[in-house]
């Protein structure tokens, strides 16, 4: 049986949001910015009018004023975000109970199962958008396919508010003479070393040879042929689906750049806090550390060990992450963002081949005082209990609250 797939993609969503929440917005070009004090001073999203004045994402605010004057620039609103985020999804869940997040603003349909109810792909895909527009106030771009990729594809082909099918029998004509760098996988540098070879479009992809991609790219290039021919044949997974955790960490931008250890040290011990808490919730302990440290000159080194004993502990966590920065940076330059990872993880109730040189109880000790200061937490509010020096400024940001649902992969 032929699937059936919808990508429905929210059109600039957090500019989309702002204009509608306040109508003196309408008509003008708008920008959704950061926070210029919290080192965040960039364009995070732009509608359409702001978009004509070649305003992008990602660049300096200071340069997208130069483009458009008349910019108008707000700052973001991130649980107006997730509210609506939820409640497109809501609409979603009305016609399949697949439904697959793609990061905030877009998700994957499998609607194979209520064509004989709705009708097919585009009547539910219209269905779903004229929704969208009359209960939300807000628009959406739908790709509707027999696969996700070119679901994907096709809800990236026409914008804003529109439907676009890519159906089995004419996708070489509708999209082969595309450029391969619009199918999902060919990032810039997969297109980089396509572009080596003279595979410029998605046709040329789709009829390269696979010895040469898999040379060249491995793997990850023998997956992007069969999505350009159309092969992909990955699920969309359930709502209540939750991918395997792999890895928790956290990661900051600093307020200001971090001079010396004891400021690192500062950044370090306030994420574990959340590492921690996380690993509890999951239920796992770590069995490795990784932190990643980019300087003021937006270079990124990364290191990692093991951990003799596995843990849940911030501290632990914290001072094993300390520990790897010491020994590793040299400090050529002031540091811009700390990020740190809680890698190898493992079920807590599993069991563990003791190192004979790590120390088990001392670990066990501090993870049974951690525990009861969760429990302090969960009853009087994140902060009410904490390590004294994070009270003071640590140059840590203080947009850092809201958490994104990224995707869960696809399929190799």
């Amino acid at each position: 049986m032929e699937r059936t797939i919808l990508h429905c993609d929210m059109n600039n969503f957090y500019a989309s949001v702002e204009c509608m929440l306040d109508m003196s917005l309408k008509g003008k070009a708008v920008a959704v910015g950061g926070d210029v004090e919290n080192r965040h001073g960039i364009i995070l999203a732009k509608n359409y009018e702001a978009k004509k004045y070649g305003v992008q994402t990602g660049e300096a605010l200071w340069q997208a004023r130069q483009k458009c004057r008349n910019l108008v620039i707000v700052p973001p609103h991130y649980e107006q975000y997730i509210k609506y985020s939820k409640l497109a999804r809501q609409i979603y869940a009305e016609y399949t109970d697949l439904v697959e997040p793609y990061g905030m603003d877009e998700c994957w349909l499998d609607v194979s199962g209520s064509i004989g109810i709705y009708g097919d792909g585009e009547k539910i895909a219209n269905k779903i958008r004229e929704r969208m527009k009359f209960e939300l106030g807000l628009t959406i771009s739908a790709g509707v396919s027999f696969n996700k990729i070119f679901a994907k594809l096709g809800s990236d082909m026409k914008k804003p508010d529109a439907v676009t099918v890519i159906s089995k029998d004419s996708f070489r004509e509708q999209i082969w003479q595309l450029p391969a760098s619009d199918l999902l996988g060919v990032g810039r540098a997969t297109q980089k070393v396509l572009t080596l070879y003279g595979i410029k479009t998605i046709g040329d992809l789709a009829n390269a040879s696979p010895d040469l991609i898999e040379r060249r790219l491995g793997k990850c290039g023998l997956m992007c042929i069969r999505y350009a021919k159309g092969e992909d044949i990955s699920r969309v997974m359930p709502t209540d689906f939750e991918p395997p955790v792999k890895s928790v960490g956290h990661g900051i931008t600093a307020k200001q750049d971090l001079e010396n250890p004891a400021e690192v040290w500062n950044i370090m011990l306030s994420l574990t806090q959340d590492i921690g808490h996380k690993l509890r919730v999951y239920g796992k302990r770590a069995g490795g550390v990784q932190i990643d440290i980019r300087n003021n000159q937006l270079r990124h080194k990364q290191w990692q060990c093991r951990l003799s004993n596995r843990t849940n502990s911030s501290a632990i966590i914290a001072k094993t992450a300390f520990e790897l920065f010491v020994k590793n940076y040299k400090w050529e330059y002031p540091i811009r963002s700390v990020t740190v990872r809680a890698i190898n993880l493992h079920s807590a109730i599993e069991a563990e081949q003791l190192d004979f040189f790590g120390n088990a109880e001392e670990t066990a000790k501090r993870e049974r005082l951690e525990t009861a200061i969760e429990k302090i937490r969960d009853r009087f509010g994140k902060h009410s209990i904490q390590p004294a020096t994070l009270y003071r400024d640590i140059k840590m940001p203080n947009d850092r609250e809201v958490e994104l649902t990224m995707p869960t992969g696809l399929i190799i």
